[in-house]
C-alpha cells in the first residue's frame, strides 16, 4: 500500500501509548508504514516505558500530514498532533480531559481515512466513561464503533441507519459478528429482528468475502437455550432468526443454523490439522459472541468494524488502567490488529477502489 496506516493512540491514561511504542519497538516490520494520531508528550511516556533492560528509548518523530511519513528515518514513531498540546492526564484515572484527547484523535483519523489519505484506522482503546466525560460531541457516543458510523453518515451526507455496521471480534480460532453491540441485554433481545438479521448477514458476506475470495460459510446462532428447542425454549428461532435465513439464502448467501449457542462456536473453531466448518458466527448479542472469542485468545483478538466506508481494527482488550504505566502491558492484540487491517486494506484495493472490506 502506498497510504499509512493511522493507529490512534487512545485513552492517554491507560496502557495505549505504551502498546503503541511497543508494537513500534517489537514488529518494526509490522509498523513500518505507520503513524500514530495522539499527543506527542504522551506518546513520549508511553516510548519511555519500553526502555527496560538498558535498551534505548524509541525517539519520537512529529509529522504534521500524513505524507511526510516517508521523511521519517527508521527506529522513530512517527507522531501527528491532531490539536494542541494537552495538559498532562494522571494514569489510571478516569477524566474528560483524557477522554477529549482521545476522541479527537479517532475523529481525526477517521476524517482523514474517508478523505482517502489513509489506507486504514487501527484505534487502541478508549475508555468510555471518559469518552461521557468528555462532552459533545464526543458524550454522543458509546464507543469507537458508534463514534466511527456517525463520522461516516455525516461525510457522505446519508443517515446512520443508511451506514450499517457490524463488529467483528476475530483470532487465529475463530470469527464472530454481532447482530447488536452496546446496548443492555433487554434491549438486545428486542433488538433481534428480521431486518436486523439479515442486515448483519449481508453486511458479513460481504466483508468476508472480499478477504476470502470466496464467498463465506455463515454460522447463525440462536437466541435462547439450545436454540428454543422447538419453540419450549422461546420462540424467537422459530418466528424471526429462521426466516431472515431463508430469506439471505434466497439472496445468494451461504448462511446455517440457527444452532445451538452452546455448540455453534465450537463447531466454527479452527483447529491444528482440521478445517472450521464455517467460516464465522453470527451471533445475537454482545457476550454471547465475544466470550468464546476471548477465551479462545484474548492477546491475539482482533476487533473489526464491518460495513464502514474504510478499514478500522482495533486490540481485543481495553484500557486497562490498573496497569497503565507499569510497563507490563502486552502488545501483541494490537500488533495483530495491524496486521489484520493491512489484510483488510489489501483486500479492499484488489476488491476495487471504494469498496471496503470493513
Amino acid at each position: 500500500m502506498t497510504k499509512p496506516i493511522a493507529i490512534t493512540m487512545g485513552d492517554p491514561a491507560g496502557i495505549g501509548p505504551e502498546i503503541i511504542a511497543k508494537a513500534f519497538r517489537e514488529a518494526p516490520e509490522v509498523t513500518a508504514g505507520c503513524l500514530v494520531v495522539g499527543d506527542v508528550a504522551c506518546m513520549r511516556a508511553g516510548a519511555r516505558l519500553t526502555a527496560e533492560f538498558g535498551r534505548i528509548q524509541l525517539p519520537v518523530a512529529v509529522i504534521e500530514a500524513p505524507g511526510e511519513l516517508a521523511g521519517v528515518p527508521p527506529g522513530c514513531i512517527p507522531v501527528l498532533q491532531p490539536g494542541a498540546a494537552s495538559e498532562p492526564v494522571t494514569l489510571g484515572r478516569i477524566s474528560a480531559h483524557a477522554g477529549r484527547i482521545a476522541g479527537e484523535c479517532v475523529l481525526w483519523a477517521a476524517d482523514a481515512a474517508l478523505r482517502g489519505d489513509v489506507a486504514a484506522i487501527v484505534t487502541a482503546p478508549i475508555h468510555k466513561e471518559a469518552l461521557a466525560a468528555a462532552g459533545a460531541p464526543h458524550c454522543r457516543f458509546p464507543g469507537h464503533t458508534e463514534m466511527l458510523q456517525a463520522r461516516a453518515a455525516g461525510y457522505l451526507g446519508t443517515s446512520i441507519d443508511d451506514v450499517p455496521v457490524r463488529m467483528m471480534l476475530a483470532n487465529h480460532a475463530l470469527r464472530t459478528v454481532l447482530v447488536s453491540i452496546h446496548m443492555s441485554l433487554r434491549d438486545a433481545i428486542d433488538a433481534v429482528t428480521v431486518p436486523r438479521i439479515l442486515e448483519t448477514l449481508h453486511v458479513t458476506h460481504k466483508a468476508l468475502a472480499a478477504v476470502l475470495g470466496r464467498a463465506p460459510r455463515i454460522a447463525v446462532a440462536g437466541l435462547n437455550p439450545h436454540a428454543g428447542e422447538g419453540g419450549l425454549f422461546g420462540r424467537e428461532e422459530i418466528e424471526i432468526i429462521a426466516p431472515a435465513l431463508e430469506l439471505a439464502r434466497a439472496q445468494g448467501l451461504d448462511v446455517h443454523g440457527p444452532f445451538a449457542p452452546d455448540t455453534i462456536f465450537m463447531r466454527a473453531r479452527e483447529r491444528p490439522g482440521q478445517l472450521r466448518k464455517f467460516d464465522v458466527v453470527t451471533a445475537m448479542y454482545h457476550d454471547q459472541g465475544l466470550i468464546p472469542v476471548k477465551y479462545l485468545g484474548v492477546e491475539d483478538g482482533v476487533n473489526v468494524t464491518l460495513g464502514l466506508p474504510f478499514v478500522r481494527t482495533s486490540p481485543d482488550h481495553g484500557t486497562a488502567f490498573d496497569i497503565a504505566g507499569t510497563g507490563r502491558a502486552d502488545a501483541s492484540s494490537l500488533i495483530e490488529a495491524i496486521r489484520m487491517a493491512r489484510t483488510l486494506a489489501s483486500a479492499s484495493l484488489r476488491a476495487g477502489a471504494g469498496t471496503h472490506a470493513s
